[in-house]
């Protein structure tokens, strides 16, 4: 398949972090399991899809560039019968988008093999890669493989026990789901960066990086798993160890800006609930006098919703979204490339025009794309724009599993508001600010990783590395 996507022309976004998923139990097909699930999880990654599945004598992969119902078929499906599976939607974080760095990453092993889904990005690649020696690897997710392989031919018969050898070594942002041809692990990294789940469908048991993925399948959500936490899940069940020293949690707080699905569930309350919140705290900071509400979709809608049910302007719909704009292989013209926006949101001028617009949307990264929209809403006839974004100012770059480049290419990293404003050409811009952020998930601030928002880092981070690191190593 071409390897050479155009993005998302939603360029204003952080690279969204990848989706896992795993599912074991007796008498089902876990491929097509697997694959239900990893639709509810494509919002997650658009760059890859892959599914690896056991039927307890061999362990076989299939995976490709493009979404999942494009790699994907009823033919492909039924060649992969099994009860245990895992599977994978990518975005690249480490590596580029290539067939080679798909996932899930196999490792063949003389009387077994295990496959690999990972979502984060380590913090020790480098260190890692040279403690591996010399090896055709250009992911994070490859050389984990390759380290818990190792130690599985070192001696250490189980996966479960490899695992605990290996884990320690690695460092960051990390949750797993692993599996060889008779169990299936998940893993979550001791501070927690990425989410992941636990849930039950009869007699089997799923993973899940959000509970959306549970509930397409009709499956009971049993619990979060915790940071720090492996869970082994074969015929008798699950169980869990610890491999890790115990250390401070740090959930990242862009699963509730962006990440996650609204319908997702988090820290026990909904994605849905929190964003609404976060609305209507901003309705509280940054009141404006203006006609309508109008939010930027998808995820800017549930904070449009509180700001208008607070600040008392009115909610409307004033943006179309076409919903079947994605990944693709045509190259646009260099006119419609930039104003790609166009491709994926429409302003309605009968909504907006002759109107004040508070515009809601949920992050600015780079600010190309704002800045067309904004531009967008005032040719549909808007009187003014009050620019108003459910989140602080995003002004650090992540090393924890999104994808957005060195610092430089962030709008916010060395301008203050007002410049902002004037760059976005806006008549107001407020930012929700931290506190509010925080306040509105319903838990402390030492739960979370802010660092994007912050520059506060929770570990030490490899600031002259890239996600190419490993391709350019000789």
């Amino acid at each position: 398949m071409n390897e050479h996507y155009i993005s998302d022309p939603d360029l204003d976004r952080p690279g969204e972090a990848c989706g896992v998923f795993g599912i074991i139990g007796p008498d089902i097909d876990a491929a097509r399991l697997t694959y239900f699930g990893l639709f509810a999880l494509q919002h997650r990654g658009q760059e890859s899809a892959g599914i690896a599945v056991s039927d307890r004598d061999n362990l076989t992969v299939y995976k490709d560039l493009g979404l999942v119902a494009q790699v994907f078929d009823e033919s492909i499906l039924a060649g992969l019968p099994g009860g245990l599976a895992i599977g994978h939607t990518r975005y690249s974080t480490t590596g580029s988008n290539s067939w080679e760095n798909s996932q899930p990453v196999f490792r063949h092993l003389d009387t077994n093999g295990i496959a690999l889904a990972h979502n984060g990005n380590l913090t020790n690649t480098s260190a890692l890669a040279e403690m591996l020696g010399p090896l055709a690897a250009t992911t994070d997710s490859e050389l984990m493989t390759e380290a818990i392989g190792r130690a599985m031919q070192e001696g250490t018969v189980t996966l479960e026990d490899a695992l605990v050898v290996a884990l320690p070594s690695f460092e960051g942002a990390f949750t797993l789901t692993v599996m060889d041809t008779s169990t299936l692990v998940g893993v979550r990294d001791p501070r927690g960066f990425r989410p992941l789940c636990l849930g039950r469908l009869q007699d089997s048991w799923v993973l899940a990086s959000e509970t959306a993925a549970l509930d397409i399948l009709g499956a009971e959500f049993i619990r979060q798993v915790a940071p720090g936490e492996m869970v082994i899940i074969d015929h008798e069940g699950p169980r869990s160890r610890f491999p890790f020293d115990e250390e401070d949690t740090h959930l990242c707080i862009f699963e509730f800006v962006y990440f996650a699905r609204p319908d997702s569930t988090l820290l026990g309350e909904t994605i849905q609930t929190t964003r609404r919140e976060m609305g209507r705290r901003l309705a509280i900071q940054a009141p404006v006098a203006a006609d309508i509400t109008v939010p930027v979709p998808e995820s800017g809608i549930p904070a449009a919703q509180g700001f208008a049910e607070v600040s008392g302007v009115p909610y409307t719909d004033g943006l179309v979204k076409n919903r079947y704009v994605g990944r693709t292989f045509i190259e646009p013209a260099q006119a419609i490339r930039e104003r790609g926006i166009r491709m994926k949101l429409n302003a309605m001028p009968g909504v907006v025009g002759g109107k004040r617009v508070v515009l809601v949307d949920d992050s600015i990264v780079r600010g190309s794309t704002t800045k067309q929209l904004v531009a967008m809403v005032r040719e549909a006839g808007a009187t003014e724009v009050h620019l108003r974004i459910s989140s602080p100012p995003y002004r650090w770059p992540c090393f924890y599993g999104m994808d957005t480049g060195d610092r430089s290419t962030l709008l916010a990293a060395d301008r203050d508001v007002v410049d902002i404003a004037s760059e976005l050409d806006v008549d107001t811009l407020v930012y929700l600010d931290l506190e509010n952020l925080i306040q509105a998930t319903g838990s402390h601030a030492d739960a979370f990783c802010t660092a994007c928002l912050s520059g506060s880092y929770p570990t030490e981070v490899p600031v002259t590395d890239n996600k190419f690191l490993l391709e350019r190593l000789p």
